[in-house]
């Protein structure tokens, strides 16, 4: 297993640690609903540097990056960043992605880890015409600083307006006392903050500066479990749950990032797929009454046939009921449609709900 560079700060605050993405990662602290609602209300700090980065520069780096994802990067400018996924060729996707324009002519791109060589074997098949690629993941640390008081709480570590910073926007400058740190805000949390990029060598420097910061605002260090719940609030999908290489970008309700204004893999096959309509389609719901739903418990409809498996679920922290996402048959994915989850050998009835759970 791998560690981050605050692998020994993390076991010093007495956080558990397991096995995830060949990381051994802080999966909680003090407890997930604890950490869950001081981001939902407060300011946390998480550890994701087993996050994957790539640098794609050069005169033929957009053209790569337009071969191999879904959305149009071509509408990218300095200090943006833009959602995407990756297609592979059997109508599946390769992987999510967020994509930073940080030179006129380099980009970087932040992929999942545990498709970290997965991805980089792919986007190298697809470079025919040679844009520079260089996989900086073993030399960069990024730490997420969630929650609604983060402004306030990180404002005194840097020049930069963090207020200015719009969601999928950017800005380069100090932070902690690092120089050319990439500030961004894209949160994966919904509640708001930042994601700071730096070097291995700096991260303890800018960790140790956060908490320090964020102190007097009830900052905590938050663990991967109640990422995962955040993120489930919010409707976010996550690789290797609700989207992977069997499942198309049009079924998994991503459509709004995949653009047809221009040639990827896969392009023709997913167009049509759009025309004629997907099979299945990835849907919300809220169970009626209680239970929790897991990944790949089933989904019947309200005459006991089966229609679909579930791909994440939870109890939520802030709406304190059973929640997941799940694929179900195009027939039966209406919003308030009844359905059944099969939870060992009791069926729970649970109604299709419109995105997100968690109402801002």
């Amino acid at each position: 297993m791998k560690n981050t560079a605050l692998t020994k700060i993390h076991e010093s605050l007495g956080a558990k640690l397991v096995p995830f993405a060949g990381y051994n990662m802080p999966v909680q602290y003090e407890g997930v609903n604890i950490e869950h609602e001081t981001v939902r209300h407060a300011v946390g700090v998480f550890d994701v540097s087993h996050m994957g980065e790539f640098l794609i520069s050069g005169p033929h780096a957009l053209a790569l990056i337009q071969k191999v994802s879904s959305n149009d990067a071509s509408k990218l400018s300095v200090g943006k960043a833009q959602y995407s996924c990756m297609p592979n060729s059997n109508g599946g996707i390769v992987d999510d992605l967020i994509i930073y324009r940080i030179k006129e002519d380099a980009y970087l791109l932040v992929v999942n880890a545990s498709n970290i060589d997965k991805d980089w074997d792919w986007i190298n098949s697809k470079n025919e015409h040679g844009a520079e690629m260089k996989n900086l993941s073993d030399d960069y640390s990024l730490l997420a600083i969630q929650g609604p008081k983060s402004i306030e709480a990180m404002q005194s570590l840097t020049d930069v307006n963090l207020s200015e910073i719009n969601f999928y926007n950017f800005k380069v400058g100090d932070f902690a006392g690092i120089a050319h740190v990439i500030i961004s805000a894209t949160g994966y949390t919904g509640s708001g903050g930042f994601e700071i990029y730096c070097k291995n060598t700096e991260v303890e420097q800018i960790w140790d500066s956060v908490l320090k910061a964020g102190a007097s605002f009830g900052i905590k260090p938050i663990g991967l479990a109640a990422r995962d719940t955040l993120r489930l609030e919010m409707g976010y999908c996550l690789y290797g749950n609700d989207i992977d290489d069997t499942t198309s970008p049009l079924e998994a309700g991503l459509v709004w990032i995949t653009k047809f204004t221009k040639p990827f893999t896969n392009h023709e096959a997913l167009k049509a797929e759009k025309e004629n309509g997907s099979k299945r389609k990835l849907v919300a719901f809220e169970l009626d009454t209680r239970g929790i739903p897991r990944q790949g418990y089933s989904i019947l409809d309200t005459q006991g046939n089966t229609i679909g498996h579930v791909t994440s679920g939870t109890m939520s922290p802030s709406l304190s009921k059973g929640i997941g996402m799940g694929y179900v048959t195009t027939q039966a994915s209406s919003i308030d449609n009844k359905i059944q989850i099969q939870i060992r050998k009791k069926l729970v009835p649970a109604t299709i709900v419109k995105l997100p759970f968690y109402k801002i």
